[in-house]
């Protein structure tokens, strides 16, 4: 029972960690960028549920509208990100756009320290009254783990839709394989990247609503930790591959929860990002990645 408690609890956490992780491997995918600001836009969402919710009450009328204005909000500010800070560096050397990626954390991290409507100290997150819901001897799930397992699930059946169904998800495809012939044939590559950061937002809009409803406490540094988790889960999964996040999100989460039940919270961080040492080490290109061979 201790082990099925312990897994209830790690698929809660690895649903947020895969819905971050979706907005590393999809911007990956199309333009071959590791967005480290992604964290932070993940605390961005958080602040503006927090402010939502303590305005109107953490009802189910204001848990929907803090999802909708932290996916708004955070859909502008990584529309904004995108054309101001990594489209002007498209052709530069990785290396240039990897450390704007780091620079515009740091920025979105102490600018929101600096702010006085949020300043440098957590806050408690006004989410709803939490309960359990038992399941059976010694078996129970709480409202709060119910809802972000829902939700979760549902946002990325939504994203698998929209990649594989729709009109914009086949030119995302096509930018990802090869942006000067999706040109050619009258896709806006910048229309698509663009869209694909504003996507990638708004999953970690809900990703940060849900985590700060969960671990209801909101601060400017909130982001850091489950963006690097989610990087090492989209790594785990195969960078670039949509169900790879999901996957990687989900057994990240369960081997954190695991080490937390069965040999220390302390050591629960340290286990993460071995997971992501041993990957690496074993297969670079992740459960669900694909080898690319460059002609030379």
């Amino acid at each position: 029972m201790i082990v099925l408690q312990q897994l209830i609890n790690g698929i809660s956490l690895g649903s947020i960690y895969a819905l971050i992780a979706l907005g590393y491997t999809m911007v990956y995918g199309i333009v071959l960028l590791i967005n480290f600001a992604h964290g932070d836009i993940l605390m961005v969402g958080a602040y503006a549920g927090f402010f939502v919710l303590g305005a109107i009450g953490a009802g189910p009328a204001g848990m929907v509208l803090a999802f909708i204005v932290s996916m708004i909000i955070c859909a502008g500010f990584g529309l904004t990100i995108e054309r101001f800070a990594y489209r002007p560096l498209r052709q530069a050397p990785r290396l240039n756009s990897l450390i704007t990626a780091i620079a515009v954390s740091l920025i979105l991290e102490n600018g929101a320290r600096v702010l006085p409507f949020i300043g440098p100290n957590p806050r408690q997150f006004p989410g709803p009254a939490m309960f359990n819901i038992k399941l059976g001897d010694g078996l129970q799930i709480s409202n709060i783990q119910l809802i972000v397992i829902v939700l979760s699930t549902l946002l990325m059946l939504a994203l698998n839709y929209i990649v594989t169904g729709t009109k914009r998800g086949k030119a995302m495809r096509a930018v990802s394989f090869d942006q000067q012939a999706a040109s050619l044939m009258g896709i806006s590559v910048n229309g698509t990247i663009a869209f694909t950061f504003g996507l990638g937002s708004i999953l970690a809009a809900a990703g940060g609503v849900l985590y700060a409803t969960a671990y209801p406490q909101v601060n400017p540094l909130m982001g850091m930790m489950p963006g690097l988790k989610a990087f090492v889960a989209a790594v785990l999964g195969g960078i670039g591959s949509i169900p790879g996040a999901m996957l990687g999100g989900f057994i990240l989460g369960v081997a954190e929860a695991l080490t937390k039940g069965f040999i220390s919270s302390q050591y629960s961080d340290a286990i993460s990002f071995s997971i992501l040492i041993i990957v690496l080490l074993i297969k670079p290109t992740g459960i669900l990645g694909k080898k690319y061979r460059i002609k030379v």
